[in-house]
């Protein structure tokens, strides 16, 4: 039944805990905003193919799915605040470790070790807020989570673009995670454990404290709050990791929703269109790689903008509306993308070949411009006239198809509205609300180990898509992927329609209560069955 107790309020203490946990949020999302800019520089100074570029995309995700296969152990055992502070110096190491050695291994492994620490952090975060924060507060304080992550992305994608000029910039661009890193590992230092689980340890006086010192209410409605969480805790402490995918309170029915969410937040390319966010624009018209950086960095300015309803208005609307919404949105948005595509007859090679001209060739070009200058340039003539060998031959060709091959600014620039609208779409959606949701559907003698497993499937998923999109597009095409990624935008508005629980407005006991009942699920997916004594309704089935 409904918690009696009153909004206990909020204490700076909280507001500065909550802050520096979110600073997970804004170390994972600069990893993700600076790749493809920094792509676009190593893949030239390394030489890469496309499935080494494939590679170093995939490092960062490899190295989060491995620490969401080892890490729930870490989260229940040890807590949330000792799991940010071995994030963060995962965070420091392997940063120190690519920037340290030019090259595709070097660089491959630090960015491994990277991808564990902001992967454990951002779970560990997300779960130390929410277990920090009133219910009140709760949606608020875990949706900034997800705005300090696009404030990373933005950051991220303006960092690489400022230092593309810079020799080794790309050293620079990687480095600048150290910072938040140290920060919060320092703080973290003096910052106490969520008081949901010391009270999970036993240590119910030092969650009365801690609880004292996060709440600016009265001692009542804090014992209240403790009586609530140690009710919880009681129900929930038989729960075994085992029992996760049993049909026991119904946890694999939970654990399918939380599965299914994080799965269609990956199919639907987010991922994608953020690491191969430069490359995607240059084939579209874009024809440089500092206009392409630069216009990606448009990318991050929007997921910032777009995030801000849902952080203003989560509490209020709740986070299945917010889903809904965005689904619609970011569907259309990309049919509309796959239509333009379509019509820009895009050349798919220029997404992850580098066209840049080698001395040789430039030498060559400057040469014969310099014996016409009186004369009008005529490039057909001139790559008829003069035959380069080898791969001189072939970077040649293809940046002169690439500049033949030019698409209409109208075209050019609907295109990149479009993927606005998208970024947009999933920033005020699938972005925030997936770990609103993934926070609150859990028992909290599982939470951890939970939030895991989940995650190890979101990272997974997006290892698969990240390893193949390039290998993909150039098979398919373009618009065929982007007409898949909007299919799989209806699933997920059918998915949340059917199987998503409102969560507006209850504490976190009073959600697992209520998913607890065997007849929970089954209210989404039907209307009354037809029995011989004629038609029973879903609540009737549920009580039979």
């Amino acid at each position: 039944m409904p918690s009696s107790s009153k909004s206990t309020g909020c204490s700076w203490r909280l507001a500065v805990a909550a802050m520096m946990a979110n600073l997970s949020g804004l170390m994972l999302g600069y990893e993700m905003g600076l790749t493809s800019g920094v792509l676009l520089q190593l893949r030239g100074l390394l030489s890469l193919s496309c499935q080494e570029q494939e590679v170093l995309v995939s490092a960062h995700v490899f190295g989060a799915l491995f620490i969401c296969l080892t890490g729930g152990p870490i989260l229940d055992r040890y807590g949330r605040r000792c799991s940010l502070l071995l994030s963060a110096a995962l965070v420091v190491v392997g940063t120190v470790v690519l920037i340290s050695i030019t090259s595709l291994v070097s660089v491959a492994a630090g960015r491994v070790i990277v991808g564990m620490g902001t992967s454990l952090s951002g779970t560990s975060a997300y779960l130390y807020i929410a277990e920090i924060s009133p219910r009140e507060r709760r949606g608020l304080l875990v949706t900034l989570y997800e705005f300090m992550l696009v404030l990373g992305v933005m950051l991220g994608f303006s960092c690489s673009y400022a230092f593309a000029a810079v020799p080794h910039g790309w050293t620079f661009t990687f480095g600048l995670v150290i910072p938040p890193a140290l920060l919060q590992f320092g703080a973290f230092l003096f910052l106490p454990p969520s008081p949901r689980f010391l009270v999970a340890k036993g240590n119910v006086k030092k969650a009365r404290i801690v609880l004292q010192k996060m709440r600016a209410g009265l001692k009542e409605d804090i014992e209240v709050e403790l009586q609530d969480i140690q009710t919880g805790l009681r129900e929930e402490s038989e729960y075994s990791f085992r029992q996760l995918f049993s049909s026991e309170a119904n946890l694999r029915a939970r654990l399918f929703t939380g599965v299914a969410l994080v799965f269609l937040q990956q199919v639907t390319g987010q991922p994608n269109i953020l690491s191969y966010a430069s490359p995607l624009l240059r084939s579209m018209g874009f024809t440089s790689d500092d206009a392409a950086t630069l216009a990606s960095t448009g990318f991050g300015v929007v997921k910032v903008v777009g995030t801000i309803p849902a952080v203003m208005l989560v509490d209020r609307v709740g986070p299945k509306s917010f889903l809904c919404v965005g689904a619609v949105v970011m569907g259309l948005s990309l049919a509309t993308l796959g239509t333009l595509t379509l019509q820009s007859q895009t050349h798919l090679s220029s997404l992850c070949k580098s066209h840049t001209l080698d001395n040789s060739t430039l030498q060559m070009w400057e040469l014969n411009w310099n014996t016409t200058e009186n004369d009008t340039f005529n490039m057909e003539t001139f790559s008829s006239t003069w035959q380069p060998e080898g791969a001189q031959r072939t970077n040649f060709q293809a940046s002169l198809n690439e500049g033949t091959g030019t698409v209409s600014t109208s075209l050019k620039w609907a295109s990149l509205i479009a993927l606005l609208v998208y970024v947009a779409g999933f920033s005020f959606s699938l972005g925030p609300m997936v770990y609103v949701m993934i926070s609150e559907i859990f028992p909290m003698g599982v939470r951890g180990r939970a939030a895991s497993v989940v995650g190890a499937v979101n990272w997974a998923t997006n290892l698969l898509i990240s390893m193949t999109f390039l290998t993909l597009t150039e098979m398919v095409g373009l618009p065929s992927m982007l007409f898949l990624y909007a299919g799989m935008c209806f699933v997920l508005l059918v998915f949340v329609i059917l199987c998503i629980p409102d969560t507006k407005g209850r504490t976190l006991e009073e959600i697992s209560k209520e998913l607890a009942k065997k007849n929970h699920f089954e209210m989404g997916w039907c209307t009354t069955r037809r029995t011989k004594a004629g038609l029973m309704s879903c609540a009737e089935q549920g009580s039979s």
